[in-house]
């Protein structure tokens, strides 16, 4: 069967589909948060609650690239610590998700991503750079807990947890390597633990798999370019575009 008629899709929209599947490799590799760009793509080409579904196949791919490329540099003690937080999250999600329409998933989303960026612009403004050991504090403990949260709510009920944890890495103090090597395992684990619920729910079945299948050819071009790319991005300009993917996901959600 011709996979573009399962969705009525046109030409023109594979290929924007294809374009965000590539965006999708290069954010996991280099510009953690930008696929938020790719999740708008596929809400606006799919059914909404559909294209949540269909994405999630495509990131557990780029998860796996961004894992082969940076698993020497992630920090394990500050992923044990936003475990338990994220699986309360993804749990709360799941029940969000049995009731509210794509309006209001649409709107709590692009809420709580814009105020996770006003709240690490504020807080890099009023505090020196600190390293990630300081999730070892109290004030850490708290920290990690509510992004936890935050990011396994958001990751559930629209693939849009990568901002949220982007957020809560820079204000953790990450450097580039530490930040992509730590957030590439996260979202491996994370995104593969929602694969149930996402069956559960309906959102993957076997027509999106069958999508999936003609996307994921895209994933590994976007992640070599971003591969390629990282290594010529510096720190100030690395953070900056985090912050204005993340700050772009959300209005982007809120107008749509």
């Amino acid at each position: 069967m011709n996979t573009m008629t399962l969705w009525h899709i046109s030409l023109w929209e594979f290929a924007a589909l294809a374009a965000a599947a590539l965006l999708v490799g290069f954010s996991k590799t280099a510009v953690s948060g930008a696929n938020t760009v790719s999740l708008a793509i596929f809400a606006a080409v799919l059914p909404a609650r559909a294209s949540t579904g269909a994405l999630l196949p495509v990131l557990i791919v780029g998860d796996i690239l961004a894992v082969l490329a940076y698993r020497r540099h992630a920090h394990w003690p500050t992923l044990w610590r936003l475990f338990p937080a994220v699986a309360a999250g993804v749990v709360l999600g799941t029940l969000f998700l049995v009731w509210a329409d794509d309006a209001a998933v649409r709107t709590s989303i692009g809420a709580i991503l814009l105020f996770m960026a006003a709240v690490t612009l504020w807080r890099r403004r009023a505090a020196k750079d600190h390293e990630p050991d300081s999730v070892a504090t109290r004030t850490g403990r708290v920290k990690a807990r509510s992004y936890g949260v935050l990011g396994g709510f958001t990751t559930m009920v629209a693939n849009a947890g990568g901002p949220v944890m982007s957020m809560y890495l820079l204000s953790a103090g990450f450097r580039k390597l530490g930040f992509l090597g730590t957030s590439a395992f996260f979202f491996l684990i994370v995104n593969v633990s929602k694969v149930p619920f996402s069956v559960g729910l309906g959102l993957i079945d076997g027509k999106s798999l069958l999508l999936d299948a003609a996307l994921v050819v895209f994933v590994l071009p976007g992640a070599l370019l971003g591969k390629w790319a990282v290594n010529r991005i510096n720190q100030r300009l690395f953070e900056r575009l985090v912050i204005a993917a993340t700050v772009v996901g959300g209005v982007q959600l809120l107008l749509r």
